[in-house]
């Protein structure tokens, strides 16, 4: 199977990912108020006094007064980078910084990258150690072996904080939560299989030492190097960590090793494991092939020779992927909550029944909705998808009581189920569903018609949205000034891309005849038609979606919003069970808001905002969200008395009548919707905590503040999603980004703003 061509990509979205804007990808943000003379007084000196004091008096109190308890050294020198080899500290950078990103992202662990110039062992290990006072936890990244193996085990005891290699026991960890669940679906025992390791460098011998700690027997695994099996007696080619997982067999290649295996686990070579040889295997073989990209044997060609085959491998174009990111972030995550002085083998064998334990369990309604499909245990889920929001607190949790019960942490956790509930809300749920989208889109692409294509930002999204797999772009414009611009931003085979342009375009015909008999009572004769079909690109690119040429199309850099809908009006219609709206998505560190009609319909009545927040609740239970509505005012339950009541009171009246599946109250004041100590004062209210959906009285009120939060709340804003037309289409705002623009097109694309 040939392996997708990302070259255009890592070559040039890449490159400009990481440049625009601030370079990098981390930011160091203060968490303390900086803004009055008092605030830098407490911040610095003479404040700092007081908690220094303290420190020196009680170490433990760092964890009070410092941000040590929360921060992780990302530390590599770049000896193995990914898959490209040792190409030094500097070039690691980039990777260390990834590392960092997924740290915060997934856990809210702070991580700072350092890269460390020396390929000394022993130079690397004084100067890590030396960090111990900075640091709650250290991650060690893309060191080669064998020298990854002195580096950890001489620091984790010198220091007295985690280490972690997560090159070697993150992949273990998480291909010990497969191996648990194959072994639950094909009726083995642990202690009875016989395993085949092919791969011996840092990530094998970790699986194999975790996997022989969690019950399987040591004489029935046989490791096998590009020299073959790793024996007693052998001497070519060995070392101390190799010989740990010599055994006693006659096997000497990896054919002989698999007569009578129950699992193949690969960490080594692309088409390693020829498919012939899966017959030597066991009846329902367990294969977990994990080289990347390119793995031992790809599974469909391993499903033609054994249909009954569990497989995992490490992409994510195939189920049971083994993914490090299921497992890293939380284990630093419950080994900093109880200030684990190491991540020990009980830590470990934790995370993983912790993680195969997720997958066994009925997945939420609301996380199968939000993901789109309905995962369920069995042959291709026994890993869970690396971005179930649940992981969070299971993982770390489970961590956190087994670094209790093994002695190893200085700060035990009294009430454990107190602790679940505080990592379920640390992070927000949006942030994981979007990732979940754009895999969705991945997995069903679709045609998007792109507008404004001559445009730069336009055409930087349109590239990303063809490299990255979400669908097919369509763009618009005049033929050679977009070839023009893609040769500028360096693709590099330019008339692959489709590019419909209205003055040669064979769709024109049908067009001007589906238009003019739309607007022949509107005014319009034949060839005013003929001419806003050739001139107006948002005219041209509708006609293209109304008549099957396009699934979605997105526009806006070049014109106002209302301008553009107009344009798209005289083509499509909206849905004819309501109006159509714009929701503003506002994605804060924990929280999600939902802010409608922030583009469209300037004082709705009461059925169309109750239409509005019916919709709205739609959308945020797709970003996996329950919703809770509050219609907003001026006025809260009737004080102060107004004259601009009515239609609030009246869509409450109506959702009364019809008995959504979400909750909502109002008329409200922001702060009674948001604010948990006001929202005390009126226990009648019916929301169970604050509203993550907030309706707009009037278009005015609703506009103004989405652009004032867009400029002054500091948050990820998305939108205007418009909802409610018969076909997808989305307006960007004209000062949009190219991820702006790819994300409402993913969105669109993926159905979930419809």
């Amino acid at each position: 199977m040939a392996e997708q061509d990302n070259s255009s990509f890592t070559t040039r979205e890449a490159l400009f990912y990481h440049k625009t804007g601030r370079p990098g990808k981390i930011e160091i943000i203060a968490s303390k108020p900086m803004a009055t003379q008092r605030d830098l007084s407490l911040a610095y000196s003479p404040g700092v006094a007081a908690p220094v004091e303290a420190i020196a008096a009680d170490p433990a109190c760092a964890a009070d007064y410092t941000a040590r308890s929360n921060l992780v050294a990302v530390i590599s020198n770049g000896t193995a980078i990914l898959g490209l080899g040792n190409l030094g500290a500097l070039a690691s950078k980039p990777v260390m910084e990834g590392k960092c990103v997924l740290f915060k992202r997934f856990a809210d662990v702070d991580a700072m990258d350092i890269e460390l110039n020396t390929e000394d062992p022993e130079a690397f290990i004084n100067a890590v150690a030396l960090m111990e006072p900075t640091f709650g936890g250290i991650n060690l990244e893309d060191i080669k072996a064998p020298e990854c193996f002195i580096i950890e085990q001489t620091l984790r005891e010198r220091m007295n904080i985690p280490i972690m290699h997560d090159d070697q026991h993150g992949t273990a960890i998480i291909a010990a939560a497969g191996l648990i669940n194959a072994c639950h679906l094909t009726g083995r025992k642990l202690e009875d299989v016989k395993m085949v390791v092919n791969g011996a460098g840092a990530a094998a011998i970790a699986c194999s030492a975790l996997i022989k700690a969690m019950g399987v027997r040591h004489e029935n695994v046989i490791m096998c190097d590009r020299d073959g099996v790793i024996y007693r007696g052998r001497e070519h080619g060995m070392d101390q960590w190799k010989s740990a997982h010599a055994t006693d067999t006659d096997a000497r290649t990896l054919i002989d090793a698999l007569d009578g295996a129950d699992i193949f686990l690969g960490l080594s070579a692309a088409g390693a494991l020829k498919p012939e040889w899966l017959e030597k295997m066991k009846d329902k073989p367990i294969i977990f092939a994990m080289a990347n990209p390119t793995p031992e044997i790809w599974p469909e060609d391993a499903k033609k020779i054994r249909p009954n085959a569990i497989i995992a491998t490490g992409r994510s174009d195939y189920p049971n992927q083994v993914n490090n990111v299921l497992g890293f972030p939380f284990i630093f995550r419950g080994a900093l909550d109880v200030q684990a002085t190491a991540i020990n083998e009980e830590m470990k064998i934790a995370a993983a029944e912790a993680i195969a334990g997720l997958a066994r369990e009925r997945v939420p309604e609301e996380v199968a909705a939000a993901y789109g499909k309905n995962h369920r245990f069995g042959t291709e889920y026994i890993i869970p998808a690396p971005f179930d929001p649940r992981l969070m607190e299971r993982v770390s949790a489970a961590v956190a009581k087994a670094a209790m019960d093994s002695g190893v942490a200085k700060a035990p956790i009294q009430d454990l189920e107190l602790y679940k509930m505080k990592l379920k809300a640390r992070l927000n749920p949006t942030t994981s569903v979007l990732t979940q989208v754009y895999a969705d889109a991945q997995a069903n692409p679709k045609r998007v018609v792109f507008a404004e294509a001559e445009e730069e930002v336009t055409l930087r999204a349109a590239i990303q949205f063809r490299d990255f797999g979400y669908g097919t772009p369509v763009l618009v414009g005049r033929t050679k000034a977009v070839m023009d611009k893609l040769q500028e931003l360096g693709v590099s085979h330019p008339e692959a891309f489709e590019i419909q342009n209205s003055a040669d375009s064979p769709y024109v015909p049908e067009m001007v005849d589906y238009l003019y008999k739309r607007l022949q009572r509107r005014g319009y004769m034949e060839r005013d038609v003929r001419r806003v079909v050739n001139q107006d690109r948002n005219i041209f690119a509708s006609a293209l979606v109304a008549l099957g040429h396009g699934d979605a199309m997105i526009s806006g850099l070049t014109r106002p919003f209302a301008q553009t809908m107009k344009e798209v009006r005289h083509v499509l219609d909206p849905k004819p069970d309501g109006v159509p709206f714009g929701v503003h998505l506002m994605i804060g560190k924990t929280n999600t808001v939902f802010l409608a009609d922030t583009t469209m319909n300037e004082r709705p009545t009461a059925e169309e905002l109750a239409h509005i927040a019916t919709e709205t609740a739609a959308v945020a239970r797709r970003l996996g969200h329950e919703p809770r509505v509050a219609f907003l005012s001026y006025s809260t339950f009737g004080n102060p008395a107004g004259r601009w009541l009515e239609n609030i009171r009246g869509a409450v009246q109506i959702l009364d009548r019809e008995n959504p599946n979400f909750e909502y109250e109002g008329e409200m004041g922001p702060d009674a919707a948001l604010n948990p100590a006001v929202m005390a004062n009126f226990p009648f209210s019916r929301l169970s905590a604050p509203a993550n959906v907030l309706i707009m009285p009037g278009l005015q009120s609703a506009n103004l503040s989405a652009k004032l939060l867009r400029e002054l709340g500091g948050n990820t804003v998305i939108g205007p999603m418009l909802i409610g037309m018969e076909k997808p289409v989305q307006i960007a705002p004209m000062t949009a980004s190219a991820p702006d623009i790819l994300t409402l097109a993913v969105l669109a694309s993926a159905g979930v703003v419809k």
